[in-house]
């Protein structure tokens, strides 16, 4: 029972954070708003709001600072974590589109899988190798759609693409002892939060002249409804990790590009070239061998 209600939670939380992909995309597409400005009112809104709710349930908020060892921990994730997740999706949306930067966001099995073996000092298992050279060759083909002269993507949404990649596996790697210790709603509301006020002096939000387009109710509407799916998103996502495995939950996270795809072709009436659709199913392939292979091979060690 608990593991089906760690699959029900990662692909509820894949299918709505796959979903605020194209959300983003119409918003930066059809308004004045700069990434800085959205993301530090997502961040802040969707903290405080989160925050708010545990106090009025009467959960202490302050004991986690009263730690050194855990309050650094919480900057440290709040900042790598969910601040480079967020604005790495965000900026990569802005410089190609919904679809191409949440499968990019699948380059995340190759840094673990880079981490773990940095940790361990040696190379990566056979079945490892064989994953990630597919899955550079599906990215190969999304971003060239089959033509080694033409080259799809700007170096510059690639950039932010591999960054996403990067930011995840941090993001799925490193908060589980947090986590444990205080609780999914505290970590994420206090990471939210601080990753909003970070972001937010960095880029001076309260001397922005954007502050007038949130008066347009629509605008407004949207952005509301970013902030609640996408938090809902990081929420579910996080809590399905104590009923199932981090590789469990690589491979149902395969919901998100899905689900981008989908809304984006119906909504946004974009199409990937024939190639690129197969780069894309190559990558989803590759990134659920890497995870499968991995589940399997402490299996076979102990026999």
């Amino acid at each position: 029972m608990f593991r089906t209600k760690g699959i029900m939670l990662i692909v509820s939380g894949a299918m709505l954070w796959g979903s605020t992909g194209p959300l983003i995309e119409w918003i930066l597409s059809n308004s004045s708003l700069t990434v800085p400005f959205m993301l530090t009112i997502r961040l802040l809104v969707a903290g405080l709001g989160l925050l708010a709710f545990l106090k009025i349930q009467g959960t202490s908020l302050k004991p986690i600072w009263r730690q050194s060892y855990w309050f650094k921990r919480l900057i440290i994730f709040a900042l790598f974590g969910m601040l480079g997740v967020q604005y790495s999706f965000v900026a990569a949306i802005e410089a190609s589109d919904a679809v191409v930067a949440t499968l990019l966001q699948f380059l995340a099995p190759i840094f673990v899988v880079i981490f773990v073996s940095w940790g361990l000092k040696k190379w990566p298992p056979k079945y490892q190798v064989f994953g990630i050279v597919g899955t550079l060759f599906g990215l190969f083909l999304l971003l060239t759609n089959g033509s080694f002269t033409n080259l799809l993507l700007s170096p510059e949404a690639l950039a932010w693409g591999i960054a996403v990649g990067f930011s995840f596996a941090f993001y799925t790697l490193y908060p589980g002892t947090l986590m444990k210790e205080w609780g999914v709603l505290l970590v994420v509301g206090w990471s939210m939060l601080i990753g909003g006020v970070v972001l937010g002096t960095i880029s001076r939000v309260w001397q922005s002249d954007e502050w007038s387009l949130l008066l347009d109710w629509k605008l407004s509407s949207l952005l509301l409804t970013v902030i609640v799916i996408g938090t809902v998103a990081f929420i579910l996502f996080l809590s399905s990790m104590k009923y199932i495995s981090a590789i469990e939950t690589s491979i149902l996270s395969s919901m998100e590009p899905l689900t981008a795809m989908v809304i984006s072709v119906i909504w946004l009436q974009q199409v990937l070239g024939k190639w690129q659709l197969v780069g894309a199913l190559v990558m989803l392939v590759c990134v659920t061998w890497l995870s499968v292979a991995g589940e399997k091979k402490p299996k076979e060690n102990k026999t």
